[in-house]
C-alpha cells in the first residue's frame, strides 16, 4: 500500500490516510528531505521494514554506509529482496530500544513510519539520539493523531487492533515539544497525518 504503485494501494491511501496522489509524492519527499544528495557517510535506519521506500534513494547514496535494524526477521527477509542489488546496505536484526552501537556512531539515523510502531517511545528517542554524531541529522516520518479523524478512527480500530501500532500516538504540539527537547534546530512539515521531520543534534 505505502508504495503507491497499484490501483488498491492508492485507493487504500485516500481512503484512509486521505492522501491524494500529489500528497503522497509530497509526504516521501519530505520524509526523505534530510538526507543530502551525495551524502557519503554513516546512515541508520530504524525501523527498515521492506526497504520498500528507502530503495530508491539509497541507489543514489553509491558512497554511503547504509545499516538497517529492525526487530521483525519477516520485514528483513523483504527487505534483503527488495535491497539485494545495493553492495553498501547491511540489514541487521535489533531492538530500537536497545541499539548495538557506539554514542554518536552515524552521521544520520532516519526514521520511517516508525515511532509510532515503537513499545517504548522514550527509549527509541533516547537511543536514536546516543548513536548520532554532534551535528548529525535526524530524520523521517510518523503518524500523528488529531489531524484526521478519519485516520485516527482507521488507527485504533484496525492499526492497533492488529498490532501494526502501538498507542499512545504524538500530536504535532507534542511531536515539536519532544523534538525541541533532543535537538538544537527542528523542523516539521505535516502532510495529513504524516509528520515529517528534519533534526540537528
Amino acid at each position: 500500500m505505502m508504495t503507491n504503485s497499484t490501483l488498491l494501494g492508492r485507493l487504500a491511501i485516500k481512503l484512509f490516510w486521505q492522501l491524494s496522489n500529489e500528497e503522497y509524492f509530497n509526504y516521501i519527499n519530505q520524509a526523505f528531505a534530510g538526507i543530502p544528495k551525495n551524502f557519503s557517510g554513516k546512515l541508520l535506519e530504524i525501523p527498515i521494514g521492506t526497504g520498500i521506500l528507502s530503495a530508491p534513494i539509497y541507489r543514489e547514496l553509491n558512497n554511503a554506509k547504509i545499516i538497517g535494524v529492525d526487530h521483525s526477521e519477516n520485514m528483513l527477509t523483504a527487505a534483503r529482496e527488495n535491497l539485494k542489488t545495493l553492495n553498501n546496505v547491511e540489514l541487521i536484526c535489533g531492538d530500537v530500544e536497545n541499539l548495538n552501537f557506539d554514542d554518536e556512531f552515524f552521521d544520520i539515523v532516519l526514521s520511517i513510519n516508525g515511532f509510532h510502531v515503537f513499545p517504548n517511545k522514550k527509549a527509541a528517542y533516547n537511543e536514536t539520539r546516543r548513536v548520532l554524531k554532534n551535528s548529525g541529522i535526524f530524520c523521517g516520518c510518523m503518524y500523528i493523531k488529531g489531524q484526521n479523524s478519519r485516520t485516527d478512527f482507521f488507527v485504533k480500530n484496525f492499526c492497533e487492533k492488529f498490532g501494526y501500532f502501538t498507542p499512545p500516538y504524538e500530536t504535532l504540539e507534542s511531536l515539536n515539544e519532544q523534538l525541541k527537547i533532543l535537538y538544537r534546530q527542528v523542523k516539521i512539515s505535516t502532510v495529513e497525518s504524516f509528520a515529517c521531520f528534519t533534526c540537528i543534534k
